[in-house]
């Protein structure tokens, strides 16, 4: 998977709302992520592969192929079952949680949801080393005299 040498960590973002796709992928390339897009588990699964991320979005209600679909498929193959799943989704029921937990998806947040929100958990379960924080190094308090 990506991420190694000091790369910045890659996310595959999947959404069948192109609005919402690009919301997300461009909070996380604000934040310094390599971030590739889908519109449908089905070309998830053709593109992961080739993009091979770290972290997949994935929506639960998509044509197709559904995230709870994609993230089953993902988990079974070998190649892919080690990745991070992160659902980010408007379903937000007991038995959509359920749904997700019993696939091995890792996260779940709720649309809508603030960007930040987004970040904190991609960073959570980002496994690829982590893109700087940018306010990091900014500080409130003063520098000591020396």
């Amino acid at each position: 998977m990506g991420g190694i040498g000091g790369e910045a960590a890659r996310v595959l973002v999947v959404d069948d709302d192109e609005v919402i796709r690009q919301l997300i992928a461009v909070n996380l390339r604000l934040e310094g992520f390599v971030v590739s897009t889908a519109c449908d588990g089905e070309e998830c699964l053709r593109l992961v592969h080739e993009v091979r991320p770290d972290l997949v979005t994935l929506d639960v209600v998509m044509p197709h192929l559904d995230g709870i679909g994609t993230a089953a498929r993902l988990r079974a193959d070998p190649r892919t079952s080690g990745l991070k799943i992160l659902m980010i989704s408007a379903c937000a029921q007991d038995e959509d949680f359920s749904r997700a937990r019993a696939v091995g998806v890792d996260g779940y947040l709720t649309k809508p949801f603030h960007p930040e929100q987004l970040i904190r958990l991609v960073r959570a379960l980002s496994p690829g080393p982590l893109p700087a924080d940018p306010l990091a190094d900014l500080s409130t308090d003063p520098a000591p005299d020396a």
